[in-house]
């Protein structure tokens, strides 16, 4: 089943890993960061790792080092441990997914990346999704999942059929996904599995949107976005061809 984008995603910009300005105080997917964008009214984008215990936490990299104090991985921590631990430039610990949502609080529209945790986007997944899918449990705002790894979408179908789904794609260059097989890049790079998930939208590298499999999609009627816009002048670009941005380090504008 294909659940439909809702159009508060395509309407609203999309801030990438929330309203991020360590300057500011606000690291990338801190509660800060959240509740800023939330305030000033723009759609959310953020990032999911697992806990050791098995929660969903709203961090981006696999490890605690670039943006915290402490190093390893974070799936060595529990997520009381990982809430104690301060984000670089600010006061805040590392948030539960859960604790994500109680800022939200429906309103704005929320899009969760789930990050691939088979290292190669292979078919090992599940915990994560679990997890996600647990956090999600009685959610009542607009929210939609993605991944670049289809494996993890499809356990997403399995999981919460009711919830929109979609994935994230790029060009693939394989020098750039190491260890992830050069055959895999070469396969995931023509989004074959849009339609095996049940995807309602991709979200795309916006240097990458003149491929013509994206043109196809959005023909058939998948919604565009794309990732990472960082300027006005790369957003008017992107938006020749997408649907909606996903946007940081300057405030896209907002619809009227």
């Amino acid at each position: 089943m294909r659940v439909p984008l809702p159009e508060a995603f395509l309407r609203l910009p999309i801030a990438h890993r929330a309203l991020h300005d360590r300057a500011g105080g606000r690291p990338e997917n801190s509660p800060a960061a959240v509740r800023a964008a939330v305030e000033a009214g723009y759609g959310i984008e953020i990032d999911l790792q697992l806990s050791a215990d098995g929660a969903a936490m709203v961090f981006h990299d696999e490890a605690l080092d670039r943006l915290t104090g402490a190093t390893g991985p974070v799936s060595a921590r529990s997520a009381a441990e990982l809430a104690g631990i301060r984000l670089r430039d600010s006061d805040e610990g590392i948030p539960t997914l859960g604790r994500i949502l109680g800022i939200v609080d429906g309103r704005v529209p929320l899009v969760i990346e789930i990050k691939d945790q088979d290292g190669a986007l292979g078919p090992t997944v599940g915990p994560l999704e679990a997890a996600t899918a647990r956090a999600l449990e009685g959610y009542a705002g607009p929210v939609a999942v993605m991944s670049f790894n289809p494996h993890s979408i499809a356990e997403m179908a399995r999981l919460a059929p009711h919830l929109p789904r979609g994935l994230v794609t790029c060009s693939y260059n394989p020098q750039d996904w190491a260890p992830t097989p050069a055959e895999t890049c070469e396969r995931l790079r023509a989004i074959p599995d849009f339609d095996r998930v049940g995807a309602s939208f991709i979200s795309h590298e916006a240097a990458d949107l003149s491929r013509p499999r994206v043109a196809e999609l959005k023909a058939a009627g998948a919604a565009i976005l794309c990732w990472t816009i960082r300027s006005p002048t790369d957003e008017a670009k992107a938006r020749r061809i997408a649907d909606n941005v996903t946007f940081e380090g300057y405030l896209s504008p907002l619809p009227a």
